[in-house]
């Protein structure tokens, strides 16, 4: 499917895409989700006010989502291996702002050092560098100074998942909040719907020690999915905030 092809295809969106052009492509590969039901209480001490949390139910969501970052690239420039390609964890919760609903990352990594520095200098977002393996059913990380690591050993099912509307709710998100010390930024995305597999976790070994109180053990919900290709807007700083 070509680009505008999928920039047309837009049933599945909560609001209209941009109008303004696309600025980055990327794709987001083999993407493993493990979903925990949390405590508001607790998930309120690692997410700015100003940012409303997103429920289901009357419950909060935080998720772990690892897969392979390819080809990202300025619109206008091909993709460089060596930079464009790598390995990423983003450790997310769900939050509102001005009508629109996203994400909000309380950690990210990616497993190539350049990739990081580029992508925080671009994006303000708070990449840092973890050494990262995958192999074939099985993802590796490990951050010592942050003493953090990862290890998960997974199978996949034979059949596509037909989604509920919490799988929706925590698949299809069109937008990414994130603060810095002087503002709090927003991204808009854009992609097909995620094509959701059953994944079967065979050892899954967990240690992020300020996230213990979210994300300490066997989550409630996984999922697996080969991809998608994604266009993404610039960076725009959103004013005249209020705290929630």
């Amino acid at each position: 499917m070509t680009i505008q092809e999928i920039l047309n295809t837009t049933t599945h969106r909560p609001w209209e895409a941009p109008t303004e052009s696309w600025a980055f492509y990327q794709e987001w590969n083999n993407a493993v989700f493990l979903h925990w039901e949390v405590e508001l209480a607790i998930l309120k001490q690692f997410v700015p006010k100003e940012l409303e949390i997103d429920l289901f139910n009357g419950k909060p969501w935080v998720s772990l989502v690892a897969f392979t970052m390819e080809k990202i690239r300025p619109k206008n420039l091909p993709a460089c291996k060596p930079i464009s390609t790598f390995h990423e964890i983003n450790i997310r919760t769900y939050v509102k702002l001005k009508g629109k609903t996203g994400v909000y990352f309380l950690s990210i990594e990616a497993g190539n050092y350049i990739s990081c520095k580029l992508a925080k200098a671009i994006s303000e977002l708070p990449y840092r560098f973890s050494k990262m393996k995958r192999d074939k059913n099985s993802f590796t990380s490990i951050n010592s100074k942050f003493n953090d690591k990862l290890k998960i050993k997974y199978s996949l099912g034979n059949h596509s998942t037909n989604k509920t509307k919490l799988d929706t709710w925590l698949t299809e998100r069109y937008a990414l909040f994130q603060d810095t010390k002087t503002s709090m930024n927003m991204f808009e995305i854009h992609h097909l719907e995620w094509p959701i597999t059953e994944i079967h976790l065979e050892e899954l070994n967990l240690g992020y020690d300020r996230f213990n109180e979210l994300i300490n053990n066997k989550p409630n919900i996984t999922h697996y999915s080969k991809g998608v290709k994604v266009m993404a807007w610039g960076k725009q700083t959103i004013t005249n905030l209020n705290t929630q």
